[in-house]
Formats: structure tokens, sequence, C-alpha cells
């Protein structure tokens, strides 16, 4: 898989690379089927919550194996790269 950029929510490009799709679905192989959901929940996340460190957001959107899809975005230099991804029953 080639690295994928989807505009953001605010129109900043963000990146999921190879390497890091590869920790995704190591780690959760449950969303081996949904990486397009998963960028599609960058372009047009239902929320996005400030992460834990800086330049760090949350998106949030439904649709997956669970209610809840989470992406990992980390913010640098105008650019996002999508750090990782999970499902979530409920938001934080």
């Amino acid at each position: 898989m080639a690295r994928s950029g989807v505009p953001g929510p605010d129109g900043r490009p963000v990146y999921l690379s190879e390497e890091r799709w590869g920790h995704i679905v190591d780690g959760h192989p449950e969303l081996h089927a949904w990486r397009d959901r998963i960028l599609s929940i960058v372009r047009e996340p239902t929320q996005v919550v400030p992460g834990r460190r800086p330049g760090e957001e949350w998106f949030y959107g439904t649709g997956g194996p669970s209610r809840w899809l989470k992406v990992v975005v980390q913010w640098e230099d105008g650019r996002g790269a999508v750090v990782t991804a999970f499902a979530r029953r409920r938001l934080p």
C-alpha cells in the first residue's frame, strides 16, 4: 500500500503511511477492512478532541467494528500524520 493522503476537516493534508497502517492492523486486526472508513473519518470527523500531546488531535467517527472509531493524528509543519486508530465503544 502506498502512502495515502486526504484533506483533514480544515483542508490541511493528513497522511497514513504504510508503516503506520501496519502498526494499526498489527495491534488491531479487526480494523483490516476499515482503512477507507478511517480515512473518511479524517476527512469528516463527527468530533475532534485535543490529544494528550502537543500537536495531537483525536478524530472520532461512527462505523467500524464497534460504535466509534478513534483516529489519532499528529500535526507538524501544517501536515498531519495518522499515528494510530482503534475501535471504541464510547467517546472519551
